[in-house]
């Protein structure tokens, strides 16, 4: 393991352009998924010899501690300033990780600011740009869930609302086809498209196979959602309609083991419910209110990395309806 000190922008970068931390928490994503392509014994020689993936990673985790020291200082001077207010601010993760979680050093602060950066970046946005991809795609799904959204638009129309409409969580909450074409996106594109599991206990999965105390066990979410044995023959459509009931009306029951976008049982996503909700509003307010048209040309392929995002983005062109 390196010393911190040699994680310093400034030990490690001749010959490497200046580092901005949205940058570095792309490199950290991106070299944290190649380390699992390779052996260990490579990217831990890497990492000895400061070369390579394992150089830039080096950069990257001193740019972010920099940045987030940076963040402390401004926070506890401002915390300082209102520490006689009888009203306090809302507790963010920063104010959390200064002042709620007991005696720990500042290394440890960093290192868990830096865990929730990671954990928490991307994902809605990156889920919300394949969504957006496919419904383009597909203008005959896009009309369904207009229609679904037609009776809440209304009231607000109805109760003065002027210009765009703008849709609230409550008024998304009950939206069963608009869960259910987010669920179909997630189903093929999961934002984090590969699971890491390390075996406890020596056993035998149900598939038969012999696994050790240990052992690796990498779980590609990407290729599961594509696989005719778990989703039918139609597993590469594009298909909302395979969530719903008979009836329309409510979500078939899907095992966590099955969909794993939010992961499974005990470790399932603490937050499932803040990022449909999200998700939805933004949907909800976009289809309402535009037209999108996908712009020619593009390249739309998936970038490796810890998070599913396309290679070079995705651009849309957007046209207000009149209605």
């Amino acid at each position: 393991m390196l010393p911190l000190d040699a994680l310093h922008p400034g030990n490690i970068s001749m010959g490497m352009p200046p580092m901005d931390p949205a940058v570095a928490l792309d490199i950290v994503m991106e070299v944290a998924f190649f380390r699992h392509t390779m052996p260990t014994y490579c990217w831990k020689l890497m990492r000895w010899l400061n070369i390579g993936s394992e150089r830039k990673l080096g950069m990257a985790h001193g740019v972010l501690r920099e940045f987030i020291v940076e963040m402390m200082e401004k926070r506890k001077i401002k915390t300082s300033r209102v520490a006689n207010d009888e009203e306090q601010e809302c507790m963010d993760m920063i104010s959390y990780c200064l002042h709620g979680i007991g005696d720990t050093d500042d290394e440890l602060r960093q290192a868990m600011i830096i865990s929730f950066m990671l954990a928490a970046r991307d994902t809605v946005g990156t889920t919300l740009s394949w969504i957006f991809y496919n419904l383009a795609q597909n203008p005959n799904i896009v009309s369904i869930i207009r229609n679904e959204l037609s009776p809440i638009a209304s009231r607000k129309v109805e109760a003065g609302a002027d210009g765009m409409v703008m849709f609230e969580p409550n008024d998304t909450r009950s939206l069963i086809y608009l869960r259910a074409v987010l669920y179909e996106t997630l189903r093929l594109y999961p934002p984090a498209p590969l699971e890491r599991k390390t075996v406890v206990a020596s056993d035998i999965m149900p598939s038969g196979h012999e696994v050790h105390t240990s052992d690796i066990i990498l779980i590609s979410l990407h290729s599961i959602g594509r696989m005719e044995s778990v989703w039918g023959k139609d597993c590469l459509d594009y298909n909302p309609n395979r969530w719903l009931s008979d009836n329309g009306d409510n979500l078939k029951y899907v095992p966590s083991h099955k969909f794993l976008a939010f992961n499974s049982g005990p470790r399932m996503c603490l937050g499932k419910d803040i990022a449909i909700m999200q998700m939805k509003t933004v949907i909800a307010s976009t289809l309402w209110n535009f037209d999108m048209q996908v712009m020619e040309g593009q390249s739309i392929q998936p970038k490796p990395s810890c998070i599913l995002k396309m290679q070079n983005g995705l651009i849309v062109k957007l046209k207000k309806r009149h209605m």
